[in-house]
């Protein structure tokens, strides 16, 4: 379950910072428009993207997030992505997604998908 401080931030427009791992073992990190999807969080990119091939070998993940309101209470969230979305429904998130953060639908220029991320820990403040 998420805890309702971190759903908060989650439910905002604050960019989240991604840390996947890469094939030889050290870390790699990108921005990405996050949310949530029920006790879950979305995020979304391109399938033969860098995080996307890294998250398919090791989907361990982390998060951390600065929210805009208050950026000195962090939010860091560790767990695995547990489920890949593509096609319409994948699209509904994405357009969800990109209305919160640019106002807009997303372009369908390119092919994006969604990760999905069960929560394993979570944490509220620097810790």
């Amino acid at each position: 379950m998420l805890d309702p401080d971190v759903r908060r931030v989650l439910d905002g427009a604050s960019i989240a910072h991604l840390a996947t791992i890469l094939p030889d073992g050290s870390p790699h990190a990108s921005p990405v428009f996050v949310g949530t999807l029920g006790d879950r969080i979305a995020f979304f990119t391109g399938p033969t993207m860098r995080k996307a091939r890294n998250l398919r070998r090791d989907p361990r993940v982390a998060l951390s997030i600065a929210p805009v309101d208050n950026p000195f209470e962090p939010v860091v969230v560790r767990g695995r992505v547990v489920e890949w979305l593509d096609g319409d429904g994948a699209w509904e998130i994405i357009d969800r997604l990109a209305m919160k953060y640019i106002g807009a639908p997303y372009p369908r220029g390119q092919e994006r998908v969604v990760a999905v991320i069960e929560p394993e820990q979570q944490t509220v403040g620097v810790g």
